[in-house]
C-alpha cells in the first residue's frame, strides 16, 4: 500500500510541473496514466486504469539500466492468498549499432510484491535480445524460471515483432505488433497477441491510443472480466 501512495505522489507531483528544458544528463524518468494495463496483449488491472512510472540511467557506452512499477489488480487471480497490488521492475543491458543494425542485450526481473501461499511467487527474470532495422524491430524473451508462478515452465519464450513509423506531416507516430507467447511443457497454453497504435506529442505530454487482441477466448479472472478481448487502451505520459 505505502508504494502505491508513492508512486501515485509521484505522478501527481510529476503531471502538476511545468515542462523542464531537455538536458544531457543521462538520468531519466517517465510516469503515465492509463486506462488499461496490458502485458503481451493481458490485463493485469481487470481492464481498469492503471498509474504507472520509472527512472532510467543510459550511459554513452549502451550501458542501462532501471526501474519501472505500475498498479496491478490480481486479487484471486494465484489463489485466494493473492493480495498483491503493485508490479514493480528492474532491469539492465546493453545497446548499441553497427551498420545501420540496432541491438539491444538485457535481463529484467519482474516483482510482484504480497502474499501468494506457499510455494507459489509470480516473480520472473527473463533474458531478451532484440535487433532492428529503421522502422522494424524483432525481441525474442526468455524465462530463466518458471514464468510468473506457472509450474515448470522455465524457458518459457516470448517473440515479438513490432513496426514504429513517424509520419512527419501529421506530426503523429503510428505503430503495429505481433507478438507469440509460449509455455514451457503446457503448449495448449500458448497464446498469440497483437495491437495498432497511433500517438502524439502536444507540449511535452504524450498522447496514444492502442487497440489489442488475443486469440484467447475467454480468458476470464475470477471476477468474470475477459482479459484478453479486444480492447482500445488510451493513455497519456510524460518524459522527465
Amino acid at each position: 500500500m505505502l508504494k502505491k501512495k508513492l508512486l501515485v505522489a509521484a505522478l501527481v507531483a510529476a503531471f502538476a510541473a511545468p515542462a523542464m528544458a531537455e538536458e544531457t544528463s543521462p538520468f531519466s524518468a517517465n510516469v503515465s496514466i492509463t486506462t488499461n494495463y496490458l502485458y503481451r496483449g493481458i490485463s493485469q488491472t481487470g481492464n481498469k486504469p492503471a498509474l504507472q512510472g520509472g527512472f532510467d540511467y543510459a550511459h554513452e557506452s549502451g550501458f542501462y539500466a532501471g526501474v519501472w512499477g505500475s498498479s496491478i489488480s490480481w486479487l484471486g487471480d494465484f489463489g485466494t492468498a493473492n493480495n498483491a497490488g503493485t508490479e514493480f521492475d528492474t532491469y539492465l543491458g546493453y545497446s548499441g549499432e553497427a551498420s545501420g543494425i540496432g541491438y539491444d542485450v538485457g535481463f529484467l526481473r519482474y516483482n510482484y510484491p504480497g502474499d501468494y501461499g506457499s510455494n507459489l511467487s509470480a516473480n520472473t527474470n527473463e533474458i531478451y535480445g532484440s535487433v532492428s532495422y529503421m522502422f522494424l524491430t524483432a525481441k525474442y524473451s526468455r524465462s530463466t524460471g518458471d514464468l510468473f508462478g506457472v509450474a515448470n515452465s522455465s524457458g518459457s519464450g516470448y517473440f515479438d515483432l513490432s513496426a514504429s513509423y513517424d509520419v512527419e506531416d501529421a506530426g503523429v507516430t503510428v505503430g503495429a505488433h505481433y507478438g507469440k507467447q509460449t509455455i514451457a511443457n503446457s503448449p495448449s497454453s500458448d497464446y498469440t497477441d497483437y495491437n495498432f497504435s497511433v500517438s502524439k506529442e502536444i507540449g511535452g505530454y504524450g498522447f496514444s491510443a492502442t487497440y489489442s487482441k488475443t486469440n484467447l477466448s475467454n480468458y476470464l479472472d475470477p471476477q468474470g472480466n475477459d482479459l484478453g478481448k479486444g480492447t482500445l487502451v488510451l493513455a497519456i505520459s510524460r518524459s522527465l
